[in-house]
């Protein structure tokens, strides 16, 4: 089970296409923190005590509230020493007040990182940009190298909107090429796509396959998301299924307030309210959204590709449509542009058996076998 701390709804950058922009302003208590652990905890023990419980420190932007992140890993270390519950930590943060101070301070040195960066700077300056609106490029360029070299392994969030959809392939290259290995990219889905920007998306994504193979061939590790996930639900029938949205059943928002929440997007929404840190889960509240959320569309039933389409994402619907029962049909033209340039990749990959494809896609040791090769030449001390 994982609990999204939402330490504070302050944030130092206006991104442009930030969801959480509007909210009421509000900074989390320790007390607060310390009920939603416990309430983490409880929920453990009904369901596998052995389990550990995850803690991501989200905001706003977190590192606004060092301190407090700071109190909460000390407050769970000694839950688990007096306990034995086994606690794992990560922060979502823009950056910007990321430093070494951070990144090798004994409280916080252990904490996985998640970054946030758009790629060239005509498209990240696109959209991260500061309260006086000026671009945040330049700024991250140092921390990026910085939490690399502490985090060989720590992923970067990429957002595409209809704006920087003609820098996506270039945006990748360019991140891979400062030394980022794990890309997690995503569309902006409440953007204004027309059929001219998913041309251009189309585009972007025959240029990034062949990125991918040339890289792949070259025996290169890396993660790239959109691929990735779409050759495994053609490898793996049914694994998207099993993945698909548990919305508020593995992971619980919790806000500055300490009302609960489903998942990151609903937060401050009282109509997706499910219950607060103090009075415990309103599991009626809990289940109808599950259920809600889990039934078929009916735009989908007769569709050939749901079985490996994202549409079951509740808070990928709620940000492009305002619901959780109906799909953007950004989110449909997306899939369709994008399973078969992923199929048509892993094909040409599996064809010309490149050990690194089938090691990477086929081999369930794979990321063990990859850390031990990694430990063994250096990368990642």
């Amino acid at each position: 089970m994982h609990l999204t701390l939402h330490l504070t709804a302050s944030c130092n950058l206006r991104c442009r296409y930030c969801y959480a922009t509007g909210r009421d302003k509000g900074t989390m208590t320790l007390d607060t923190a310390r009920a939603a652990i416990a309430l983490g905890m409880a929920e453990l023990r009904k369901k596998d005590a052995k389990a550990s419980l995850g803690v991501i420190f989200f905001g706003g932007e977190p590192l606004l509230q060092r301190e407090l992140i700071r109190e909460i890993v000390r407050h769970c270390r000694t839950l688990e020493a007096a306990s034995g519950q086994v606690f794992h930590f990560k922060i979502i943060t823009n950056g910007t007040l990321l430093d070494e101070a951070f990144l090798t301070d004994p409280d916080t040195r252990e904490i996985f990182v998640a970054f946030s960066h758009d790629g060239v700077e005509a498209a990240h300056d696109a959209n991260r940009v500061d309260a006086e609106g000026r671009g945040t490029f330049a700024q991250l360029s140092p921390t990026m190298a910085l939490l690399l070299r502490h985090k060989p392994y720590a992923p970067t969030m990429l957002v595409v909107t209809p704006h920087t959809v003609r820098h996506y392939a270039d945006s990748v290259a360019y991140l891979f090429d400062r030394g980022v290995r794990y890309l997690i990219c995503s569309l902006d889905y409440s953007g204004a796509w027309d059929a001219a920007t998913l041309k251009e998306l189309e585009r972007q994504y025959k240029t990034l396959a062949a990125w991918y193979a040339r890289l792949t061939l070259a025996e290169e590790k890396f993660y790239f998301s959109p691929f990735e996930v779409k050759i495994a639900s053609h490898i793996y029938p049914g694994s998207c299924r099993s993945d698909r949205c548990e919305l508020g059943q593995r992971q619980v928002s919790v806000a500055p307030d300490g009302r609960l929440y489903p998942c990151v997007q609903f937060v401050g929404d009282a109509d997706y309210g499910i219950g607060d840190v103090h009075a415990g889960l309103d599991e009626a509240a809990r289940r109808r959204l599950y259920t809600l959320n889990a039934e078929e569309k009916a735009e989908c039933a007769a569709c050939a590709v749901r079985e490996r389409c994202n549409h079951f994402c509740g808070c990928l619907n709620r940000q492009a449509t305002g619901r959780l029962d109906r799909v953007s049909p950004v989110l449909c033209a997306h899939e369709r542009i994008v399973l078969p340039i992923a199929d048509r990749l892993a094909a040409r990959l599996y064809q010309q058996r490149s050990a690194m494809f089938i090691q990477k896609h086929y081999n369930a040791l794979f990321p063990l076998l990859s850390l031990v090769e990694d430990r063994t030449t250096g990368i990642g001390q």
